[in-house]
């Protein structure tokens, strides 16, 4: 029986880089409760991974989870370059719903164009901030009929082309149905993110069943598999088996050793899963993104979407410049090859393969 959790709403965030995502998602952490009044919260907050930092940019997709009203909303926060468009088509695996952000003076962009076409084809529902209205030189009225026109240019249906609108400055913290009512705060994008977006569907009755969608890593625990629950119900020390949609030589049967729900920035232990949540589920070292953790009764994988292949190939030779080894810490091939699989490992855009040479 299908079953719909009217307490979860589950959203990714996706735009053209500096659009004002990871801004966003700051303003709603906070407005959220995320963080306590007297906090000092660092700007970009999401972008916790150093390289993210320093570039000023997003390359992991990441979750965190805010509850507003009683409802708890999981947010994932994409990355914007077209490079990492493998971390944004797994994530939409995982919502029900996306914000896409445009800035009032550039509007749609290429990978504008990108994301909000790998979100229409998995039938999701759009609500189209329309971020940076602060801004002296922004063209609010044109940006909306350009976003009409790429949406009529991805044939969107008719449900997706009546997409709600909000107009925000993430940057100052407040949002509105109109440019004139964005004054005060985040609110009315929450309570259009709780209205205009559906509720995630389950069925009750089936054997668990979980995508993985993505991996973390923690000294704790190992290995940790994130995605969303699509069947049944996993309780810690229970045993579950991991397998593969596309490769039936894929089979591991494990006991799961933690279950934990995101909150805020955090991940918190619990005892079961509840159905429609994005969890993490701890216990088997092999786990990778693409697999299924479902029920050792009835191990049935779950489709995966084949993610684009990538855009730049690279070899990787010895260096036997007189320069060799005379700087950085890992300066052998056996290091940057493991490295290279350790990030192939959770990125799932990425191709790593040995050359014919050793």
């Amino acid at each position: 029986m299908i079953q719909k959790n009217d307490k979860i709403r589950n959203v990714a965030i996706i735009a053209h880089v500096d659009h004002g995502k990871t801004s966003l998602v700051n303003e709603l952490l906070k407005q959220g409760g995320a963080f306590s009044d007297h906090q000092v919260v660092a700007d970009r907050v999401m972008d916790s991974n150093a390289l993210e930092r320093e570039r000023g940019i997003t390359i992991l997709a990441k979750n965190c989870a805010v509850r507003y009203k009683g409802v708890k909303i999981n947010i994932i926060d994409t990355p914007g370059h077209a490079d990492f468009g493998g971390e944004v088509e797994r994530s939409l695996k995982m919502v029900d719903g996306v914000l896409l952000v445009v800035d009032a003076y550039e509007g749609p962009m290429p990978q504008t164009r990108f994301v909000l076409e790998k979100a229409l084809e998995m039938g999701h529902k759009v609500i189209i901030v329309i971020n940076k209205i602060d801004r002296p030189d922004a063209r609010i009225k044109e940006v909306e009929d350009e976003v009409l026109g790429l949406l009529m240019d991805l044939d969107a249906s008719s449900e997706q082309l009546d997409s709600p609108f909000v107009y925000a400055s993430a940057r100052n913290g407040i949002a509105g149905l109109t440019v004139e009512s964005a004054t005060t705060d985040m609110q009315p994008l929450l309570d259009k993110i709780i209205e205009y977006l559906p509720a995630p569907e389950y069925e009750v009755s089936n054997d668990f069943q979980m995508l993985v969608s993505a991996t973390q890593y923690s000294e704790y625990v190992g290995k940790m598999a994130v995605g969303k629950v699509t069947n049944g119900q996993m309780v810690v020390n229970a045993g579950a088996t991991r397998v593969n949609y596309y490769d039936e030589a894929v089979k591991t049967n494990f006991k799961v050793t933690q279950i934990c729900e995101f909150m805020a920035m955090k991940k918190l232990p619990i005892e079961k899963t509840e159905g429609g949540d994005i969890v993490c589920i701890s216990g088997c070292a092999d786990v990778g993104i693409g697999d299924t953790i479902c029920s050792p009764a009835n191990p049935q994988a779950l489709p995966f979407t084949k993610i684009s292949d990538p855009s730049v190939e690279m070899t990787f030779l010895v260096n036997d410049s007189p320069l060799a080894g005379k700087e950085g810490k890992f300066v052998t091939s056996r290091h940057l090859r493991d490295r290279l699989y350790k990030e192939a490992d959770k990125d799932l855009s990425l191709r790593v393969a040995d050359t014919d040479t050793k």
